[in-house]
């Protein structure tokens, strides 16, 4: 997976290059008469390093790639709750829970509405109206519930015991205990791909 600092450097790259490409202004008449022409050999070695620079970019995969069927702004959403989790001090599977549990509840997006057995449910985690979850600004953030999620998760003791959808169910109290176990191996596919980890760093295996 590229870091945001490679991106940075590859785009910081062709740029130059552009740059490199383009005519610069003449200081006078008098420049230039005393200077030789531009080589077409050095025009086109430019004009060569620009393109191969250019295919690598557009050939070099990225986070964005779609991985297990989510894609966009749900893999956007997927790092907003790694990085909640993170700054929480939770391990990579706690992590992975909340990327799961998410999954499970919106397929990774911000939804506006709930559904018959949580009509005030709303988010990436579907955080009912109770105020155990904070204001609805709060639950609409990614972020912000995320925190939420992760907090509660904090108090699931022994969970490092439990399988990773019954730690879920603990936090979220839903009717089906076993309803997040589809999305497990999906989860570990995006975590794994948004912070290079493997599958048995983020399982604990």
């Amino acid at each position: 997976m590229d870091g945001i600092a490679a991106i940075e450097n590859r785009i910081s790259m062709i740029q130059s290059t552009l740059a490199s490409l383009r005519p610069q202004p003449v200081a006078s008449a008098a420049v230039l008469r005393s200077t030789t022409a531009p080589s077409t050999t050095s025009a086109a070695t430019s004009g060569s390093q620009f393109a191969a620079a250019l295919a690598t970019e557009v050939s070099r995969p990225t986070s964005s790639a779609p991985v297990g069927g989510y894609s966009g702004a749900q893999l956007d959403n997927a790092a907003a709750i790694l990085a909640a989790g993170a700054r929480l001090g939770l391990s990579l599977r706690d992590q992975t829970i909340g990327v799961m549990t998410a999954m499970g509840e919106s397929s990774l997006k911000v939804l506006d509405h709930g559904d018959k057995a949580g009509p005030d449910s709303r988010g990436l985690f579907q955080q009912r109206d109770n105020g155990a979850w904070g204001t609805l600004a709060q639950r609409m953030d990614p972020t912000a519930s995320a925190t939420s999620f992760f907090t509660a998760l904090q108090r699931v003791g022994d969970r490092d015991a439990m399988s990773p959808t019954q730690v879920a169910h603990a936090v979220q109290r839903n009717a089906d205990p076993h309803h997040y176990t589809r999305y497990w191996d999906d989860a570990v596919a995006v975590v794994s791909r948004l912070t290079g980890a493997s599958a048995a760093q983020i399982t604990g295996g």
